[in-house]
C-alpha cells in the first residue's frame, strides 16, 4: 500500500457505512494503523462499523479538533515521514478538511511534500448544491454566519447581493439548535423573490431538501429541524 495521507470520509449520520461509502475505502482502512481524528471515540466506532474484525487496540490515534493547539501538531505526520507508514484522517462527519480542522494537517502535508489521497464519500455541501436547483457553476460555502441577529442580517444581505450580482449560489450552516433562528432571519432579511433551499439530514432517514422563494416559505409550514444538521442555500429569484 502506498505511503500517503488518506482523507477518509464518514457517513453524515447513522446511515449504514455501505450505503454511502465504496468498498474500496474499507480496503484502505484495513491497511492503516495510524489515524488523525476529530474525536477518538467516534472514530473508533466508525472503524468498527467499517470492519468489525479491526483490532482497535492496535491502532494509534492523534486527536485534532477545535481545542487542539495548532503549534502541537508538527509531529502528527512523523509516522509517514520517519516510519513510512500510511496514515488516515477521519472527521466527525462527511469529508475531512472541508469545513473541518483536518485542513491544517493537509496543509502541513502539502508543505512537507507528502502524497495526499482523498477518498470518495458524502459531502453535505456538494449534495445540497446538487439538489437545490441553484447554480452549480458558481457557488460559495460561507461556513457559520455571525450569531448576533444584527450582524447576521447584515451578512445575509451581503450574500444575497452576491447572488444577484455574480449569479453565485451562497451556502452556509448554523449550529443545529439555532436552525429555527436562522430560517427566521433569512425570511425576515431577504427579498421575497430570493430562493431559499433548506437541506437537512442528507443521506439519513430524516432527509429533507426543499427549495422555495422567500415569499413562498412565509406562506408554508416551516420544517421542524430540531437538532438535525442543515445546510442553507440562497440564490437569485
Amino acid at each position: 500500500m502506498e505511503t500517503a495521507l488518506y482523507l477518509i470520509p464518514v457517513p453524515l449520520g447513522e446511515t449504514p457505512v455501505e450505503q454511502v461509502l465504496p468498498a474500496y475505502n474499507a480496503e484502505i482502512i484495513r491497511n492503516i494503523s495510524v489515524f488523525i481524528v476529530e474525536n477518538v471515540r467516534s472514530a473508533r466506532r466508525f472503524l468498527k462499523k467499517t470492519d468489525k474484525n479491526i483490532n482497535i487496540d492496535d491502532i494509534e490515534f492523534y486527536e485534532l479538533n477545535e481545542h487542539t493547539n495548532k503549534n502541537s501538531i508538527g509531529n502528527y505526520l512523523d509516522p509517514i515521514l520517519k516510519e513510512g507508514k500510511p496514515m488516515g484522517i477521519i472527521s466527525e462527519a462527511g469529508c475531512p478538511a472541508v469545513a473541518d480542522p483536518g485542513a491544517d494537517i493537509v496543509a502541513l502535508a502539502q508543505k512537507k511534500n507528502i502524497r495526499i489521497i482523498p477518498l470518495v464519500g458524502p459531502s453535505s455541501i456538494l449534495m445540497s448544491v446538487m439538489a437545490s436547483g441553484f447554480s452549480g457553476q458558481s457557488f460559495a460555502f460561507n461556513g457559520y454566519l455571525p450569531a448576533k441577529p444584527q450582524e447576521r442580517a447584515q451578512k445575509l444581505k451581503q450574500l444575497e447581493q452576491r447572488c444577484y450580482k455574480e449569479n453565485q449560489t451562497q451556502l452556509f450552516i448554523e449550529t443545529p439548535y439555532r436552525n429555527a433562528q436562522m430560517i427566521e432571519s433569512i425570511l425576515k432579511t431577504c427579498r421575497p423573490e430570493t430562493k431559499l433551499c433548506i437541506a437537512s439530514g442528507i443521506t439519513c432517514p430524516e432527509e429533507y431538501i426543499k427549495t422555495k422563494s422567500v415569499a413562498e416559505w412565509k406562506k408554508s409550514p416551516l420544517p421542524e429541524l430540531g437538532k438535525i444538521p442543515a445546510v442553507f442555500l440562497i440564490y437569485k429569484g
